[in-house]
């Protein structure tokens, strides 16, 4: 690959393989720019540092999670259903990255305490969309009035064992999804206007 054809995706591509290769204690933007056949010079034009790249591809990898998310968040139709179809969907691709892709999935987690802003904000984004869900379910006159912000928050970390990086060894005990429908009911009851009495 020449210094012209170089690209921010074309870097994080390769970022990830050799992260997932040799894992970040052991990755450096010199391993990237070799496995890129390009100088490290050329890497640092496209991002400034090390951890600069770092916090790149954890955000793309953070985007693969959240990108899905907006489209539910969007859609129209009852709240309370949006919002377990939306925690349905965070939680199969978590898992779907725990089981298909492992060594990213623990890379990622190894790196994430070191992208503590891109984790914020990430979660921002994704608690940003269940308040979304609140809010409309509140102006349909389906939840009961909160503040959005707070309880899309509250919901977020209620939840955390079952979407959470470092719950991933829980998600194999095979009482995780009754456990999550029994939460689920709790919550949702919490929010309906009529105080969860049809549910």
């Amino acid at each position: 690959m020449t210094e012209a054809t170089l690209t921010p995706d074309r870097i994080l591509d390769a970022a990830e393989e050799v992260l997932t290769r040799h894992g970040p204690a052991k990755t450096n933007v010199v391993d990237v720019a070799r496995a890129l056949g390009v100088s490290h010079g050329s890497v640092y034009r496209h991002f400034a540092s090390k951890a600069a790249l770092r916090d790149a591809v954890t955000e793309r990898w953070l985007a693969r999670v959240s990108g899905p998310l907006d489209t539910i968040t969007a859609e129209d139709g009852p709240a309370a259903d949006r919002l377990r179809r939306w925690f349905d969907a965070l939680i199969a691709i978590k898992r779907q990255k725990a089981n298909v892709e492992p060594e990213l999935f623990a890379t990622y987690n190894a790196i994430f305490a070191e992208s503590r802003e891109v984790i914020h904000a990430h979660v921002e984004t994704l608690s940003g969309q269940i308040a979304a869900i609140i809010a409309d379910g509140i102006a349909r006159g389906e939840f009961a009035e909160t503040d959005p912000e707070a309880t899309g928050k509250a919901v977020f970390y209620a939840t955390a064992r079952f979407h959470n990086p470092s719950h991933a060894a829980e998600w194999k005990d095979p009482g995780i999804d009754a456990a999550f429908d029994d939460l689920w009911k709790l919550i949702v009851r919490g929010l309906m206007a009529d105080g969860g009495g049809k549910r």
